[in-house]
């Protein structure tokens, strides 16, 4: 493959294979795959993988990143993941659309995802959250019980909540929330589902407090963002 691969994981998990090894890409993650590689990448298996990706061609900004055959970086701070869903969508509508300076604006938007890549990689998580993020985005369904994801991470429950804080700006049940509402979103946009099926399958057991959350994040029920009453004008 000539283009390079960028992939930004909304949800779930997949893996790259590569001549070096393999890796896996979950939510909040966004991985690079460098020109010329031979790779193979799909779904981890038993799960599902909800991602946007974009191929395109050598651009100058390349330069800035590590050389690896595959780099995937954890996006921890949520203003940054929103920034790159959003430039990722920008690529995606433009090029749907084709307007004058299409290829213009595509390109901007990737370049904004690389520069904001490359300052990431030169800003490492600490490895034991970078691996708290990957247990709970596999297992976003599941009743999180602090003290034994600190055990797996080989941390005290207070020392990781602290440490999750720091990295993340996030409490660990914040982060657990939103990683759930925003896959809640996907379902219902997306799959049909109704509001009350997508908070059950995202791992809600009580609707009303899914659906203060949700309101909370979107600014609006799960049942207007699902089905939005008619603009006029």
């Amino acid at each position: 493959m000539r283009d390079w691969l960028l992939v930004y994981t909304l949800s779930g998990e997949g893996y790259f294979l590569t001549p070096g090894g393999k890796k896996q890409c979950g939510s909040g993650q966004l991985g690079l795959l460098r020109s010329g590689v031979p790779h193979e990448y799909g779904t981890v298996r038993g799960t599902y993988w909800n991602f946007l990706w974009v191929h395109y061609p050598g651009l100058p900004e390349n330069a800035y990143l590590p050389e690896e055959d595959i780099l995937i970086e954890t996006l921890s701070e949520e203003r940054i993941r929103d920034r790159i869903e959003r430039s990722f969508r920008y690529v995606l509508q433009d090029s749907r659309e084709r307007s004058v300076l299409w290829k213009p604006l595509c390109e901007n938007a990737i370049r904004e995802v690389l520069l904001l890549l490359a300052q990431r990689s030169k800003k490492r998580v600490d490895p034991r959250i970078e691996q708290t993020l990957g247990i709970l985005s596999s297992r976003m369904k599941e009743e999180i019980r602090v003290d034994l994801l600190a055990r797996e991470v080989g941390l005290s429950p207070s020392r990781l909540a602290h440490l999750f804080k720091a990295e993340t700006g996030h409490t660990i049940l914040q982060h657990v929330n939103q990683m759930r509402i925003r896959q809640a979103a996907l379902l219902m946009k997306h799959s049909g589902r109704l509001a009350s099926e997508a908070a059950m399958e995202v791992g809600f057991g009580n609707y009303n407090h899914f659906a203060e959350q949700f309101r909370k994040y979107y600014g609006v029920t799960p049942r207007e963002y699902r089905n939005p009453s008619p603009t006029t004008g």
